[in-house]
């Protein structure tokens, strides 16, 4: 009977992750159809979840129809200058609260914290206002500045520089070793799992970020590529398959960053858990 039980919870907990998996991936391998369809395959009822012929020319016609290379390139800019930008911010930042002892620590720190649990959507206008005071508008930096000081980059990081030994950062004082050589010799080593999680989740927000990019510029010097693709949606409203096809460029990136950094993600959650 308690053999009959544990196979019935087996088979449960295996039917239960497939009905998840298949939620979850529908959506995407609907989307992979239509970008590879013909406009009739589109439009047949009912709905074909297979492909009698991959249309290619489907992506070409994405990247023509609208300045693709312009939209792609300011992604990757904004990107990695926001990547670049948390990192300079964050790591020396994580390493102060983490290792030195100063009057108003905590509240500095509880500061940071609260900054976690105010949406940018309230604070867009006010920044706006200042871009547009100081001639930031349509610019890399009014895309960028904003996003380099994450609160959620140093309270992670903050935790994983508290699991480092004192014994470590002692002998390597005695060693007369530099904080700027500690930090980068010490501590960086033992976060890179942190550091790649980090970097994931800040390549995620930034590449699909769509509302501060509208709202900061007002031409496409300085646009990203969702703005690109929505702007396709609005040339090609009839031709579901060719949006479909922008769209898909738009998330493969990150399937393949998130397949790069898998293995860092899982030892930052598994082993280097916040405390």
């Amino acid at each position: 009977m308690q053999m009959l039980l544990r196979i019935l919870r087996i088979a449960l907990r295996a039917a239960v992750s497939l009905l998840l998996i298949a939620v979850f991936l529908t959506p995407f391998y609907w989307m992979i159809l239509t970008a590879f369809k013909t406009l009739g395959e589109v439009m047949a009822m009912p709905p074909k979840f297979w492909i009698s012929e991959p249309q290619w020319h489907n992506f070409v016609d994405a990247y023509t129809r609208i300045d693709f290379l312009h939209y792609a390139g300011n992604s990757v800019l904004i990107t990695l200058g926001t990547l670049v930008g948390q990192a300079l911010v964050a790591i020396p930042a994580a390493y102060g609260f983490a290792r030195y002892r100063f009057k108003g620590r905590n509240t500095l720190f509880g500061l940071v914290l609260a900054t976690m649990m105010i949406p940018g959507q309230l604070i867009f206008l006010p920044i706006f206002v200042m871009f547009a005071r100081s001639g930031l508008l349509n610019t890399y930096l009014s895309l960028i500045v904003p996003f380099i000081a994450s609160g959620l980059a140093i309270f992670m990081l903050r935790q994983t520089f508290m699991q480092v030994p004192d014994s470590m950062l002692e002998a390597a004082r005695l060693d007369n070793a530099s904080e700027l050589k500690i930090i980068y010799t010490i501590m960086l080593p033992a976060a890179v799992p942190t550091l790649s999680t980090l970097a994931l989740l800040t390549f995620i927000g930034t590449w699909n970020s769509y509302f501060f990019p509208l709202v900061w510029t007002t031409t496409d010097a300085v646009r990203t590529l969702p703005l690109g693709v929505q702007k396709l949606q609005d040339l090609e409203g009839l031709s579901p398959h060719i949006v479909m096809a922008g769209n898909m460029t738009l998330i493969v990136p990150i399937l393949i960053v998130f397949l790069l950094a898998r293995r860092q993600i899982m030892k930052a959650f598994t082993y280097m858990g916040v405390k």
